[in-house]
């Protein structure tokens, strides 16, 4: 065995050991993320850098790196070489963008199989698949009566200041020229508070909904995502570079995600939230 280590510990110094390990790492284990757009403004910003642990929802059939081509088959119509915990409520996560699965999106799961949502301008709510007694008991301050039904409004907004709406945006009133164009899957309802649009997660999907609510292109408009297409969870940023001026942002290299969603001091409520959705 020890001769064995030592023989691994040269082959890895040398430019074809080093290259195998770290595709290895890559494709099956850590993989770096840069945030593209503000879609999860104010609490990952654009230009953060990302490691990602792909291991935390099982692990990822491996594609090669910039190609993004699956180098095994998928057996199991899972996208997961082995299945593992699924993202839960209020996680962070990098999937691939189901319409098209060589690009990666990042955003906060809102609801899992089998929630049902309701969307108003401002106002997320979800009635939870455990049940009236389980909502009442975790959100007793969120709950409201919608055509005789309990739901929870806004349920993650007071726990992570980075969620946020713009007050300059109608995003209901552009959530029906969306529709009109087939380019938003929620349907419209009409409730006892007003007009809404209504979506039930099926099994084996999570609804996806970005912390920079009125500047965010997700699962409101193109549906949860499958499982198959969940690739992790975000670990720490280790670099942080600022898109309009190149600065670098040293305050948030080595942070880990939860201390950016949990601490107030990395919520810079200064930035602009921007226009379009991202």
């Amino acid at each position: 065995m020890l001769n064995f280590l030592k023989k691994f510990y040269h082959w890895s110094n040398t430019w074809v050991g080093t290259i195998v390990i770290v595709l290895v790492l890559v494709m099956f284990f850590v993989q770096s993320f840069i945030i593209p757009t503000g879609s999860m403004k104010r609490t990952l910003l654009i230009g953060d850098m990302l490691f990602v642990k792909k291991f935390d929802y099982g692990i990822p059939i491996p594609h090669l790196p910039f190609l993004e081509v699956p180098i095994l088959p998928d057996m199991f119509g899972t996208g997961q070489l082995i299945e593992g915990s699924k993202p839960k409520r209020e996680d962070i996560v990098v999937f691939r963008y189901p319409k098209n699965p060589k690009q990666h999106f990042v955003k906060r799961c809102f609801a899992t199989p089998n929630d049902e949502i309701l969307f108003q301008d401002k106002k997320m709510y979800i009635r939870m698949s455990e049940g009236d007694e389980y909502m009442k008991s975790n959100y007793p301050n969120k709950i409201h009566v919608i055509n005789a039904k309990l739901w929870v409004l806004n349920p993650y907004m007071d726990k992570y200041k980075g969620i946020n709406y713009d007050s300059k945006e109608d995003t209901f009133n552009i959530a029906l020229a969306h529709l009109s164009k087939n380019d938003f899957v929620m349907q419209p309802v009409i409730t006892n508070v007003g007009n809404a649009f209504y979506y039930k997660v099926k099994e084996k999907e999570y609804f996806m909904v970005g912390d920079n609510r009125d500047h965010s292109y997700d699962s409101r408009f193109w549906g949860a995502v499958p499982y198959k297409y969940i690739v992790g969870k975000p670990w720490f940023v280790w670099m942080s570079v600022n898109s309009s001026d190149f600065s670098i942002r040293w305050n948030r290299i080595g942070k880990g995600i939860n201390t950016l969603q949990n601490n107030e001091r990395y919520i810079d409520k200064t930035i602009d939230l921007g226009s379009g959705r991202t």
